[in-house]
């Protein structure tokens, strides 16, 4: 990956519906140019997708928040997956080094629906106990 395609991924973070041509105009190549560089982008696995990003608050989802997960006992990563997979507030989840085993990302309307989706965590059989916090403002965010 050299220089253009990054600053190819770049236009493309930025505005996942940009046209080739703009594309094209912010780096420095021809629309074909840029059609060929995101094509082999796409091939090799650097890009994955293309996708809507949304505003949770524009869908009333204002509450959020990042809930560590302690397990019972060994609990393989897979497992852990498809239990929390099941609970739709949950946006993001990891497993992590440190006392914890796993990390979610949590999105909710209010910090009542906040509360019962941590609880719909806390009652999958694998989980022992969950630590939460509240996000209180989003600085910002990379994505």
């Amino acid at each position: 990956m050299d220089i253009i395609d990054q600053r190819v991924i770049g236009c493309l973070l930025s505005d996942g519906r940009a046209t080739y041509a703009q594309i094209g105009d912010q780096v420095g190549l021809s629309a074909p140019a840029a059609k060929r560089r995101v094509d082999r982008l796409r091939a090799s696995g650097a890009i994955r997708g293309f996708t809507a990003v949304v505003d949770p608050a524009a869908l009333g989802w204002t509450a959020e928040a990042y809930v560590e997960v302690y397990c019972r006992g060994t609990v393989a990563p897979h497992e852990l997956r498809q239990s929390l997979e099941q609970v739709p507030e949950v946006v993001g989840a990891c497993t992590v080094t440190g006392s914890a085993d796993a990390l979610l990302h949590m999105l909710a309307k209010d910090n009542r629906h906040l509360e019962a989706a941590i609880e719909r965590v806390r009652d999958e059989p694998n989980v022992d106990h969950t630590e939460s916090v509240i996000v209180l403002s989003r600085l910002f965010d990379r994505r």
